[in-house]
């Protein structure tokens, strides 16, 4: 599970997301079972205090301090005092202290304007509005101190633990977590065994834990968690009143998450293994179509044609399976029959039997259909069933029959067929305009002084696209390898002067 990691041991600390605590003197703060929930915070944070993302300090500023998402420390921007006071607001704002950053930054914006420093004052207070609007959204719930409220339930799913993380008397967060045991093991000893894991790894203990019921050993819990926190934790079964009310929400909010998760299991299930077997049945296929391997051509006009190779196995996408492949046959001249004669070829002509897959599915209509018919069959593949699915409505083409079958209207197995052309679809066309990016690359670099094709395969593996080295600076272009300063100023002027000269002709026809 992932943590929020401050590295305070160094000079200009930095936040970011990890997986290991280690014993390095850095502050951690989780673990989290929400991952996205993790990053959404730590964007934010990296809003309202830019700091260092770096491994190690630059000699210069980077980009992000061109874009002003970081102070730049590397290059003496800012001090190392002005620096920890930003350290010291995120340590509050994770620990969910914003009354303290709030005092912190209303304090540094009147000191910041009486001494005319009016862009700095500003920006605090941006930054104030910012941690208020949070503050907001943080209910009071208990009168003040460090509390977990805990709450359990339990289904045919096994038993989910809701834990609501309340600091200063702020109900800061929430996790769940879904634990798998003996239908037979009590309440108790669930509890329990939960206690010793989570704290086990957590980077932080609240001073009071509370309880739906008592659990076993608590002495000895209680003794190892106070000795863990260095300070006394004291563990809590609320019979009445607030705290009482938290834990009998965490249990309630327990019992939601798993009524939801049993809905969206049954939902995957319908979507999945479901689907697949209601398109056999639907396409008379003797088996369901467990594994289905789905064919589709792109190009433009005959150039850079390509074909994608997805698969699908269970109704869900296997992407390490999936293949691409250059088309050779028709470079220059469109034509998809030979396009799909070619990739099929290539993939089922000298296939061993005992790999073929369940289904074969050719988006195209009856002559792309045929086309890979012609190739499947003369391999001595007699068996496997090939579909062909008709462009505009899922009409599902077979083998031998001029009428297509229709699959009904917000079934499962038109969901499922639908989302395998769409994958080879998305596939293709993304492979596609990679070849055609590098084409592109190619013939715009090639008019630049000192770029060979080295330094042009070198800056293509650096950026990926045309795109991000026409935006590049010079100091990220003169950072690729094989580049040096005067070639990377050639490429940037180059690309700054065909902007400029769009700019004047955008203006003239203006």
């Amino acid at each position: 599970m992932p943590y929020v990691k401050v590295t305070v041991q160094e000079e200009f600390p930095r936040v970011f997301i990890t997986r290991r605590v280690v014993k390095d003197g850095a502050r951690y703060f989780g673990p989290y079972t929400n991952v996205t929930a993790v990053h959404e915070s730590l964007r934010l944070l990296r809003r309202l205090f830019p700091l260092r993302t770096c491994r190690t300090l630059q000699d210069r500023p980077c980009l992000e301090y061109h874009i002003k998402r970081c102070l730049a420390p590397c290059v003496g921007k800012i001090s190392r005092e002005d620096y920890a006071v930003f350290i010291r607001a995120v340590l509050l704002f994770l620990e969910g202290r914003t009354e303290d950053v709030e005092k912190e930054l209303t304090f540094r914006m009147k000191r910041a304007a009486e001494a005319y420093h009016f862009e700095l004052a500003a920006r605090l207070r941006d930054q104030l509005a910012a941690v208020k609007k949070i503050a907001e959204k943080q209910n009071i719930v208990t009168g003040a101190g460090d509390q977990d409220a805990i709450g359990l339930a339990r289904s045919a799913l096994g038993a989910c633990v809701q834990v609501f993380f309340i600091r200063s008397g702020k109900m800061v967060g929430r996790e769940h977590f879904l634990l798998q045991g003996d239908e037979d093991e009590s309440d108790a000893a669930l509890l329990t065994a939960f206690l010793q894991q989570y704290y086990h790894q957590a980077a932080f203990l609240p001073h009071e834990v509370l309880l739906p019921r008592d659990v076993e050993e608590t002495p000895l819990l209680e003794a190892w968690l106070s000795e863990r926190k260095q300070a006394r934790v004291h563990l809590v079964v609320p019979q009445r009143g607030t705290k009482h009310d938290l834990v009998l929400m965490a249990a309630g909010n327990a019992e939601k998450f798993l009524a939801d998760e049993e809905t969206r299991r049954a939902q995957t299930d319908a979507q999945t293994t479901g689907a697949v077997e209601e398109l056999g049945h639907l396409l008379g296929l003797k088996k369901a179509p467990n594994r289905m391997e789905c064919f589709d051509i792109s190009h433009i006009q005959g150039a850079e044609t390509v074909a994608s190779m997805v698969v699908f196995e269970g109704g869900r996408p296997k992407k390490s399976d999936y293949r691409r492949f250059k088309i050779r046959s028709t470079e220059g001249k469109p034509d998809d029959f030979l396009s799909m004669r070619e990739v099929t070829q290539r993939r089922y002509g000298d296939l061993p039997e005992e790999e073929l897959p369940d289904l074969i599915v050719i988006d195209g209509g009856k002559g792309q259909l045929s086309s890979a018919l012609e190739i499947i069959r003369g391999a001595g593949h007699a068996d496997v069933p090939v579909v062909g699915l008709a462009k505009q409505f899922e009409l599902v083409f077979r083998e031998g029959e001029s009428d297509p079958v229709v699959l009904p209207r917000h079934s499962q197995a038109l969901y499922l067929i639908e989302r395998i052309r769409d994958e080879a679809h998305r596939f293709a066309i993304t492979y596609h305009r990679k070849l055609r990016g590098k084409r592109n690359l190619v013939s715009i670099l090639d008019h630049i002084v000192g770029i060979g094709p080295a330094r042009r395969k070198a800056l293509w593996s650096a950026f990926g696209s045309l795109a991000k080295i026409k935006g590049a600076s010079v100091e990220e272009l003169a950072a690729v390898s094989g580049m040096n300063r005067p070639a990377a100023e050639a490429v940037y002027h180059f690309f700054a002067a065909q902007r400029e000269w769009k700019g004047e002709t955008a203006h003239e026809n203006h």
